[in-house]
């Protein structure tokens, strides 16, 4: 496209060469430049891409899209735009915005030819997402997927390192979407993505708000829970409908944010709109599951194939957007009773005696709702077997540890991703937290080695949490992704120890 047609909806002026060039792509990586694409330089918290502009230009690119005057750049890089005026070079006031905008004009606004249904909150938008994708489904919708486990795109799975892409990336996977016969995409929006503008200039069909609470809080994330909340509440500025929790203390404010949105809620509580109650924990051997009752805009009785209260909230959630957009009863709950997400409360069938599951739940608010949740099966023991991800908050860590050893009967203390630090230190700020405890805990950091003994001792009755690491299929070391798959893990221990089913 013309770089004039890119920027049609972008305030910008030109410092350098001409708008009528021909671009084949955009790139904010100037290892990827090659000629007749343009590169947006956009500052994050680790760099600056003004300070590749060099690289870009080596590597054939000829236009350049800044939040700078040419003169505030170093010496060098002003010195090859002035020496070369066939460099378009154009500014505009912020870079992110830019570039979502021009990726939307390159891929031919193909948010626009979906139905797009987007999910915020602390916790369940994962499982939500899979929920909604599974009844659109058995409603005959073809949905994509973009999310924390990876973009689903009719039986392929694309893997991604943010739960939101960056806005390119997600103009391109839903351009995919609309090439591959998709009519609507589930979305998880991140409150950094929302702070970053990578959905900038989506309008939403459907919005939801699972929950809020303290998370992602600290350096390279949010400033504090005050920026975190209205980071979240951005996403409903730019949506049509807007679905939230009504039981969540936070939902006044989202609601608000959503100004001229028409508003549906779910809960528990008897005003919202579609309101749960009479709840079952249901346990079948291995399986563990949930049952409750609706009313209001749908009314009936539905099973969900996860445990917890939270899986009710999760479903609702599911349930309303998919009864906005026509789905009927009976394919909601046929398809609420067989939705399966990678990772999140997954049991794996090792004994009919006790039950294994494999959980993302990797802060404390997300650790106490599971572990208060198996409470509620009233199992012999809950075991919780975690680690906490290396170079990121202590007070997670310190949290983590209080919430277990309160509410676990034995905590196995071990490794999950420790990145750049030792794992025995990120070990002792997690004692530190059940050191406030009474909880009993074994601290083991080779994180297959804890796995392994959480089995070989497990009791009849007991429910194992492998907490923290869920879809991941690796664990990260000083920088190196080393293949890690609890769910082969667990195959690999089952057959070293000859395991047999008593």
């Amino acid at each position: 496209m013309k770089l004039s047609e890119l920027l049609a909806q972008i305030d910008y002026s030109c410092l350098q060469g001409n708008m009528d060039k021909n671009i084949v792509d955009l790139v904010y990586d100037s290892r990827k430049a090659i000629p007749d694409t343009a590169f947006v330089c956009m500052v994050g918290t680790v760099s600056d891409g003004h300070s590749y502009i060099k690289h870009a230009v080596a590597g054939g690119c000829n236009t350049l899209l800044v939040e700078k005057d040419i003169d505030e750049l170093d010496t060098e890089t002003a010195g090859i735009l002035r020496a070369n005026k066939e460099i378009t070079v154009v500014r505009t006031k912020d870079s992110r915005i830019t570039l979502s905008y021009m990726a939307q004009a390159l891929y031919g606004y193909p948010a626009e030819k979906l139905t797009t249904i987007a999910i915020t909150g602390t916790k369940g938008k994962t499982t939500t997402t899979f929920m909604i994708r599974t009844i659109l489904e058995e409603c005959g919708h073809k949905t994509g997927i973009i999310g924390t486990t990876g973009v689903y795109i009719e039986d392929r799975r694309i893997e991604i390192h943010n739960t939101t892409p960056e806005s390119y990336d997600i103009q391109m996977y839903l351009a995919e979407m609309v090439k591959a016969g998709c009519d609507s995409c589930v979305m998880e929006v991140s409150s950094q993505a929302l702070k970053m503008n990578r959905t900038a200039g989506i309008r939403f069909d459907y919005s939801i708000f699972t929950n809020l609470s303290p998370d992602h809080i600290g350096e390279g994330e949010h400033a504090d829970y005050a920026e975190y909340v209205y980071c979240k509440s951005l996403l409903f500025r730019q949506s049509r409908h807007g679905i939230f929790n009504v039981d969540d203390k936070e939902a006044p404010v989202m609601m608000k944010a959503g100004t001229g949105i028409d508003i549906h809620t779910y809960g528990f509580r008897p005003e919202a709109d579609l309101c749960a109650g009479d709840i079952d924990y249901i346990v079948r051997g291995s399986f563990i599951g949930i049952g409750f009752e609706t009313r209001g805009m749908m009314n009936g009785r539905f099973e969900v194939s996860t445990p917890g209260r939270f899986s009710a909230y999760n479903a609702m959630a599911a349930i309303l957007v998919t009864v906005l957009m026509g789905a009927d009863y009976k394919y909601i709950r046929d398809a609420l009773t067989h939705t399966f997400v990678r990772g999140r409360v997954e049991s794996v069938k090792i004994s009919d005696r006790f039950s294994l599951l494999i959980d993302y739940a990797h802060n404390a608010m997300s650790m106490e709702s599971i572990l208060t949740t198996m409470k509620e099966y009233q199992p012999k023991r809950i075991v919780s077997l975690f680690g906490c991800g290396g170079n990121r908050s202590k007070l997670r860590r310190y949290e983590m540890g209080e919430i277990s050893g309160t509410y676990a009967d034995l905590s196995i203390i071990t490794a999950d991703n420790s990145r750049f630090e030792n794992v025995m230190d990120i070990i002792e700020d997690i004692k530190v937290g059940i050191g406030k405890t009474d909880g009993n805990y074994v601290v083991i950091p080779d994180r297959r080695e804890a796995i392994k003994y959480s089995i070989t001792h497990a009791e009849d009755g007991d429910i194992i949490l492998l907490l923290g690491k869920g879809h991941e299929d690796y664990q990260e070391i000083e920088g190196i992704r080393h293949p890690f798959d609890e769910r082969v893990i667990i195959a690999d221990i089952l057959k070293e120890i000859q395991w047999t089913e008593q």
